[in-house]
């Protein structure tokens, strides 16, 4: 029976997780709505990888309270597990097996009378074709979705995904987003890792982004990208005296080059709407106060990946 979407699937209250004397997770908290994707994104060393062990029950939580389903991942994981799949970032497979012998040996370790067929689950992946090959002679894109169909093979109703589509071309990347959003759609509650920021932007419902064991962002992907402002760019052949003014109490940055500079606001700290055309106004006014044109004008909104930029480049 699948939890409501009125309660939490996930819960992560002051977690710690320590190495000897090097302290890997720091005190995160985050919870994962029942239904929703959440993607947890980090730097390398940042301690996503750590705090998905714990979740996933490879590992006890040192310090705070981590909940799946209610459960305790570690302590109760026989309980629990028959409700979860985990995509781990090597499954480890038998490189004689088929494809489809692989999804019936791993099957077959499941008490689940439920299960779907073997070409249902291989054609869910985009594997069907693939069920006599064997696994040493799949690609790697090709075998991270072969994952992918063991870690559904069970319905679970908590999906844990490590890094899904490393290795995979940009059609076989969209094609198992298809298949995440399918998942999500029919109520699976999916819990993912991922480097590719367009990803966790297509995909998730709410994100943390987490930096040397603690999280530094978190919240919708409007929310978060909010937090980035928008951006003003603009070259000028020469500089009146006084340089550019402030906008909305942002301070230009000049990189100056042999034919001129070029200029950048970063616009933050108001609400986002409206927010740029309130600072074009005010710039196009001074551009025409002092007779300039504003080569190659650009504005944009921010991005996710100025937010992990912000977030790999801040202090401790």
């Amino acid at each position: 029976m699948r939890t409501s979407h009125d309660t939490a699937a996930v819960e992560v209250d002051g977690l710690r997780q320590t190495y000897g004397d090097f302290e890997a997770v720091r005190g995160v908290s985050f919870t994962v709505r029942a239904g929703e994707l959440f993607a947890l994104l980090g730097t390398n060393g940042a301690g996503k990888t750590t705090t998905m062990d714990v979740l996933e029950g490879l590992r006890p939580a040192h310090g705070g309270q981590v909940r799946v389903l209610g459960f305790d991942p570690y302590k109760q994981r026989r309980r629990l597990r028959p409700r979860t799949g985990v995509m781990l970032q090597d499954g480890g497979f038998v490189g004689d097996l088929t494809v489809a012998e692989t999804v019936q040996v791993w099957g077959g370790l499941s008490a689940d009378a439920g299960r779907p067929p073997v070409g249902d689950v291989l054609e869910t992946v985009g594997l069907r074709a693939k069920g006599r090959t064997p696994v040493r002679q799949l690609s790697g894109g090709q075998r991270r979705r072969l994952d992918l169909a063991l870690a559904v093979l069970s319905r679970p109703e908590v999906l844990f995904l490590d890094e899904p589509t490393t290795g995979m071309d940009p059609e076989a990347r969209r094609g198992t987003w298809d298949v995440i959003r399918d998942l999500r759609a029919a109520g699976t509650t999916v819990l993912l890792t991922t480097h590719y920021l367009e990803e966790a932007e297509r995909l998730a419902d709410h994100l943390a982004i987490m930096h040397e064991g603690t999280v530094r962002a978190h919240g919708t992907v409007d929310e978060v990208v909010a937090e980035a402002g928008d951006r003003v760019v603009f070259r000028l052949p020469l500089l009146p005296r006084g340089g550019p003014p402030p906008l909305l109490g942002a301070t230009p940055e000049i990189t100056r080059s042999g034919d001129g500079a070029t200029v950048t606001y970063t616009l933050g700290g108001t609400p986002p709407d409206g927010r740029a055309h309130a600072a074009l106004r005010g710039l196009l006014a001074w551009a025409d106060e002092h007779d300039l044109t504003l080569d190659r004008l650009e504005v944009r909104k921010g991005t996710l990946e100025d937010v992990f930029l912000r977030v790999a480049g801040g202090p401790r």
